[in-house]
């Protein structure tokens, strides 16, 4: 298969996707969406793939939504942009196999909730992790605002959501936002081999665990939740707020 925006490898029942937009530290546009779950789609049809791994090329995991695309978008088309991210979330939350992101640097706003959404996150000492959607009058998608939640608690959720200040990856360990940090040079070691050790096990038992799991979670109110998230990020871009947000930040990039 070939990609615009991804690398998709499989090996020893282990498939890896990789994002793949370094010139733009991996930021996320309307294909990288299509080509994710095209991706994504095949992981869960091939019975000889037990694990999926998402990590990135270069120096980011992703840093998000592409704001150059989003720039000029209509209300209608971001709308349609907001479906498709929520549609591959969804289908990442609810996947049967087992996920691992491997967060190597930059895992901000949408790549940082794409991170949320796998059921295993494994980080780089020194990435950088958060949600600056505050900043550029955004909100957050992915199920992050249930999703962060869970994992750390509802005050430090706020806290960061609030601050929209960056951790790096041994202080997403130590509030339990990942399950490890590691030496970057040792991230992709270390993920593969919790990877096999995922893969040895049986395929139906974890799916059963799995669904039970997500059942416990209440995964029946994440529907609603999920359906504000457009809303509320919709609300926020169509603000004049949202256009100086964005002009500042181009500013401060050069």
């Amino acid at each position: 298969m070939d990609f615009e925006c991804i690398i998709y490898e499989k090996k020893d029942g282990i498939a890896t996707i990789k994002l793949n937009r370094p010139q733009v530290l991996n930021a996320m546009n309307k294909q990288f969406w299509l080509d994710f779950q095209v991706a994504l789609d095949d992981v869960k049809n091939d019975p000889g793939i037990k694990l999926l791994v998402i990590t990135g090329e270069g120096r980011a995991f992703s840093t998000g939504a592409d704001l150059k695309d989003s720039k000029d978008r209509s209300i209608e088309a971001y709308r349609d942009y907001l479906v498709e991210l929520q549609e591959t979330s969804r289908k990442i939350i609810r996947f049967e196999k087992p996920t691992i992101a491997a967060i190597n640097g930059y895992a901000l706003g949408s790549g940082y909730e794409l991170g949320l959404a796998c059921d295993i996150r494994i980080a780089a000492e020194e990435a950088k992790i958060g949600s600056p959607e505050a900043r550029v009058t955004s909100s957050v998608t992915g199920g992050a605002m249930r999703l962060v939640q869970d994992l750390i608690g509802p005050g430090k959720a706020k806290e960061l959501l609030f601050t929209a200040e960056y951790i790096d990856g041994k202080e997403a360990e130590r509030i339990g936002l990942v399950n490890k940090a590691v030496p970057l040079d040792r991230l992709m070691d270390e993920t593969m081999e919790m990877a096999k050790k995922i893969a040895a096990n049986s395929s139906f038992s974890i799916k059963m665990i799995k669904r039970g799991l997500n059942m416990a979670r209440g995964e029946v109110s994440l529907e609603a939740l999920m359906e504000y998230e457009i809303e509320a990020c919709l609300a926020c871009v169509s603000t004049k707020e949202r256009q100086d947000s964005l002009k500042d930040f181009e500013e401060r990039k050069k």
